[in-house]
């Protein structure tokens, strides 16, 4: 590695190495659980338990049928914020059980 005059930030360096070693996905995997609660919000995220991300589908684990039924009434809603905060399009669908 060869040494530079100006430092890189140590989240730069996370996503270059991610990138490297093909761990891209995993860390936009992450990253979109990790927004979960600022997106929705306290409430809903209290009602909430976040299950897995893969392949653009968000499954989402709800307290009671009627926070899922709720749910997926604002699900495009949520996605569209979902989305925005990632910076990319990377949420597809919610699977809300």
């Amino acid at each position: 590695m060869s040494r530079t005059k100006d430092p890189k930030k140590i989240s730069t360096i996370v996503v270059d190495l991610c990138h490297f070693l093909g761990l891209e996905e995993a860390r936009q995997q992450f990253k979109t659980l990790q927004v979960w609660n600022s997106v929705v919000g306290d409430t809903i995220a209290n009602a909430t338990f976040l299950e897995r991300f893969s392949d653009g589908q968000l499954f989402i684990r709800v307290k009671n049928p009627s926070w899922r039924m709720e749910l997926n009434y604002r699900k495009r809603d949520i996605i569209g914020k979902l989305n925005q905060a990632l910076e990319q399009q990377i949420v597809n669908d919610i699977i809300f059980r």
